[in-house]
């Protein structure tokens, strides 16, 4: 994968870039995508999306995904099939076309379900490090998360771009679209209409928040077009932003929305710290930020999104 930077700020990475394939068109074998992330991200809603518009244009469509408790902070997986005639709605390891995912991790333990020859890979640079991956949490302790880069992984793919599209999103003014953004580089490599595509998507996102994703799936769309036309050939460390990669110096700020908490305590007994706590009107409150690590279990447990984990990288030459 080689590094190029696009208007839009973002680092590209591509690995032997080639026009978009026609998947959508009139193959007789069916057409293999998998979605992968950590729950909450909205795969399912990608999947969804996809399944969708596919079945809209007369292909037949085999979905699966999982569920449960994988919903909030736990790996999510769906694999869709459409195609003249699919009889399987689970895709058998090496024969995926289009791998897209929404953590870098989950990409990388998917990768072997990748066609390695003619597979294209289509990652977000995020980072969510589960909050037990090692035994000292404090920030910048080491842990037992994957450190492989784009250009390391360049050799394992046919096509792959490794894109900031968390930040993007966060550019956006909502960084939730993240996954919009992922599911517009995607139709760049299936040849449906693009305005098929932004109909799936103002079918399945928020109707208040339709403008904005149709905003994030014309970056996403669009930065594949430009990573493709200034991708020069020479290989690039990554530069992910968005949570702070897991050797980056950070500090942690906690934005709790008191008027949606719901005082379910949830947060409260499963901090791994015994940081929090609820206060005299029973609003969830951080009661010792200094043990505080930035696990992010709180906000992804919380059931009403009152909790919010901002983890801030320290600049060089500026830290404490």
């Amino acid at each position: 994968m080689s590094g190029a930077t696009t208007r839009s700020g973002a680092k590209a990475y591509v690995a032997q870039a080639a026009p978009a394939s026609d998947v959508g068109g009139a193959a007789r074998e069916p057409t293999n995508v998998l979605i992968v992330g950590v729950g909450g991200q909205g795969v399912i809603m990608v999947s969804k999306a996809l399944a969708w518009l596919a079945q809209s244009r007369g292909y037949q469509v085999k979905q699966s995904e999982v569920h449960g408790m994988a919903k909030r902070g736990g790996a999510v997986f769906s694999h869709v099939r459409f195609g003249a005639q699919v009889w399987s709605p689970t895709i058998p390891k090496g024969e995926v076309d289009i791998l897209v995912a929404l953590e870098w991790a989950e990409g990388l333990r998917w990768l072997p379900f990748l066609r390695p020859d003619t597979g294209i890979f289509i990652c977000d640079t995020k980072r969510i490090v589960p909050p037990f991956a090692c035994l000292n949490r404090r920030p910048g302790a080491p842990l037992r998360y994957s450190r492989e880069t784009p250009a390391e992984v360049a050799t394992h793919v046919a096509e792959g771009y490794a894109i900031d599209a968390t930040r993007m999103a966060e550019d956006l003014g909502n960084d939730r679209a993240a996954n919009v953004i992922l599911l517009g580089a995607l139709s760049t490599a299936i040849d449906f209409p693009v305005a098929d595509w932004e109909q799936a998507v103002t079918e399945f996102v928020p109707k208040k928040t339709i403008k904005v994703n149709l905003d994030a799936f014309r970056l996403g769309r669009g930065w594949i077009a430009e990573a493709r036309r200034t991708t020069p050939a020479v290989s690039e460390a990554p530069v992910a932003k968005t949570p702070a990669p897991a050797d980056t110096p950070y500090s942690v700020r906690i934005e709790i929305i008191a008027e949606w908490c719901k005082s379910c305590d949830i947060c409260v007994k499963l901090c791994p710290e015994r940081c929090l706590h609820l206060n005299d009107e029973r609003i969830a409150e951080l009661a010792q930020p200094d043990k505080c690590t930035g696990c992010r279990l709180c906000e992804w447990l919380c059931p009403d999104f009152a909790i919010r984990v901002h983890l801030d990288v320290i600049e060089e030459g500026i830290r404490a």
